[in-house]
């Protein structure tokens, strides 16, 4: 176990992958700098790979203090215990206060693996973190400046506030999407520090015989304008009402996860809490009765329209304008006049 380090940095693990840095590191470093000057320590970012310093001038723009690379041929693909063993080492050496995951799918293998590791606590798909202090309610003890680890919990319907007071370091994963991407400031100053993992080829139990990479087929996070169906758009073959308004309106598709659960359209376009987290200007919902799990990946729009049959769905009441009604009639009504203006 490693004992709480009040003066330990907050670092964020940064994935990349065939030389690209992922989204979701980039959107941690903009929480994990406002984490790391709330505790007034330094933010650092790690990363692994075979050229994982070549990272580091983008990482330090994007709001690092320091970047701490470690490059071995063996870390070239994510493996599992190659990756664990690399990041564990580092943990037990440097003795950070928080580290950070990105919840996918090398995070969520990865982070537990860590932490069981140096056995000190994880939380989950958190969709917000902040510092702030704990009573213990039986011996009121009172922890200062702990990580507030906040997630969604029993299937969305609560937001739990989850501390780790006493088993360090603090660890989480967050969702992709949930935290804003950072402004690149050019003349960042920062210090890359590049090391090799003491790892060997017994580490790595799997061969790579074959590596591919399939591209999303739609970039949903990007996206200005968002069309999204639910179950309430009635079939796949209705659904084409979604996409012909999305056309007219040169944006992108989405869709609940009941939609994507009937085989409606494709996990790609799933928006939500087991979906993709979007900020889009306008987010037209057709269909979609809003439960929690849903909102929380879309609430953030600046504009949200919804269409739906029930006056009392849920997602009218965070809807700027709600239609009641039928949108086999209200979806061409829209793009009618869409089409007019055009």
């Amino acid at each position: 176990m490693i004992e709480p380090n009040r003066t330990g940095d907050v670092w964020v693990v940064a994935e990349q992958n065939d030389g690209t840095l992922h989204d979701v590191g980039l959107e941690l470093l903009s929480k994990g700098r406002e984490l790391a000057d709330h505790l007034g320590v330094r933010l650092t970012a790690v990363v692994l790979g075979d050229r994982a310093a070549s990272h580091g001038d983008r990482l330090i723009r994007c709001g690092a203090d320091r970047v701490l690379a470690g490059e071995h041929p063996l870390l070239a693909h994510y493996q599992t215990n190659p990756y664990a063993k690399a990041l564990t080492a580092l943990v037990q050496e440097h003795r950070p206060q928080i580290v950070i995951f990105g919840a996918t799918p090398l995070g969520r293998d990865l982070a537990p693996r860590v932490a069981s590791a140096v056995r000190c606590g994880l939380t989950a798909d958190c969709t917000d973190l902040d510092i702030g202090d704990h009573v213990e309610p039986g011996t009121k003890e009172k922890y200062e400046r702990l990580l507030y680890q906040i997630r969604p919990a029993f299937g969305g319907n609560i937001i739990a506030t989850i501390v780790n007071p006493e088993r360090w370091p603090q660890m989480a994963t967050v969702r992709e999407g949930v935290m804003r991407m950072p402004d690149e400031v050019a003349d960042r100053c920062g210090e890359v520090v590049t090391f090799t993992p003491a790892i060997t080829a017994e580490d790595a139990v799997l061969k790579v015989l074959e590596h591919r990479r399939t591209e999303r087929k739609v970039n949903l996070k990007a996206a200005r304008i968002i069309v999204a169906g639910g179950a309430g758009v009635g079939g796949k073959e209705n659904f084409r009402l979604v996409w012909d308004l999305a056309n007219c309106l040169g944006a992108a598709v989405g869709a609940s996860r009941a939609a994507v659960d009937s085989g409606w359209i494709d996990k790609d376009h799933q928006v939500g809490q087991t979906g993709t987290t979007v900020r889009p200007a306008l987010y037209i919902a057709l269909g979609i009765s809003g439960a929690v799990q849903h909102r929380s990946g879309m609430n953030e729009a600046k504009k949200i329209v919804a269409v739906n049959s029930d006056p009392d769905a849920p997602i009218l009441q965070v809807a700027h304008d709600g239609i009641v009604g039928d949108l086999n009639r209200v979806v061409p009504m829209m793009i009618d006049a869409v089409k007019k203006r055009v």
